[in-house]
């Protein structure tokens, strides 16, 4: 175990709260996202940009977007994961309850190969105020075990990691389990450097629970799907972090009227390349072939406006 940096250190703050004792699982329930129809928000484009690169498509042909609208039980669309548009929707706090410990491991993986569950991996990116992502943030995960049960005696199922210079993050660990009075759900705490620290819960769509569970938060909701014997969860941090929008933003009054033509996929595109998209005129970044998908305001890696 890694001797704790005064960074690590803050993460241990918070209050003890209540009582959550064990229980059998239940039946797992995953949920899948549905596409929000409100406009994609600026921290949607700029994690379009981040994952352009490494993985750009998923089975449906779209960008993951981890603050998607996901169906709620009813049916009816709940609230995308909080957005830094315009600079107060933070990602919301949640009790600590009474099985934190500090002084977790430094290590992105929870499990061994034997480790009894169902294989679970969360991804996503931490972002502040701005939109802009947040390098060397602190995420420190705790869960229960398959069996809904805390280890507190040494450190299972405890873990603590950094973001990388593009503010992204990845946990494997297993579905955790049930026990009475809560839903499924991941605890983490999240901090930038220098920064305050947010105390929340993460949670699984299509949980019967959901529904019962006093804490339980939609605006906290991961993406879940099935891949093969497992699941993959997606969710973005916001924190209450200051920045200064950086070059990536447009500017108040693009050009409209570019010599390069329409957008169109399966182009040989150079940079310096100008092109329009939905009346609007972008300058090719860096070159590349052009896809389904990588519409100029999806990947600001590739287009800036102008």
């Amino acid at each position: 175990m890694d001797n704790a940096t005064p960074h690590e250190r803050n993460a241990s703050d918070g209050p003890r709260a209540f009582h959550e004792p064990h229980a059998s699982d239940e039946a797992i329930t995953s949920g899948t996202a549905s596409a929000d129809p409100r406009r994609i928000s600026r921290k949607g484009l700029l994690k379009a940009a981040i994952v352009a690169g490494a993985a750009p498509l998923l089975a449906g042909g779209g960008v993951a977007l981890a603050r998607d609208a996901a169906p709620s039980d009813g049916g009816a669309l709940l609230a995308p994961t909080p957005q830094c548009d315009d600079g107060d929707d933070t990602t919301p706090p949640q009790m600590e309850g009474p099985y934190f410990k500090p002084d977790s491991p430094r290590r992105t993986s929870l499990v061994t190969p034997g480790t009894p569950g169902v294989p679970l991996t969360v991804s996503g990116y931490v972002f502040g105020r701005a939109c802009r992502p947040v390098s060397g943030a602190l995420l420190d995960f705790w869960q229960a075990d398959t069996n809904g049960s805390y280890d507190m005696a040494q450190y299972a199922f405890r873990g603590h990691q950094f973001t990388g210079a593009d503010g992204a993050f990845s946990l494997t660990t297993i579905v955790p389990g049930l026990y009475p009075g809560r839903t499924r759900h991941i605890h983490v705490k999240a901090q930038a450097p220098g920064g305050r620290i947010l105390t929340t819960q993460l949670y699984f769509p299509g949980e019967p629970r959901n529904n019962t569970d006093a804490l339980f938060d939609p605006r906290l909701l991961m993406n879940v799907r099935s891949v093969g014997n497992g699941r993959q969860g997606t969710f973005d941090f916001v924190l209450d972090v200051a920045q200064t929008p950086g070059p990536s933003d447009p500017p108040t009054d693009p050009p409209t009227d570019p010599p390069g033509g329409t957008w169109a996929p399966g182009t040989s595109y150079r940079a310096g390349d100008r092109v329009t998209y939905g009346g609007v005129a972008y300058r090719c970044r860096q070159a590349h072939q052009s896809l389904t998908g990588w519409e100029p305001p999806n990947v600001p890696a590739l287009w800036e406006r102008g």
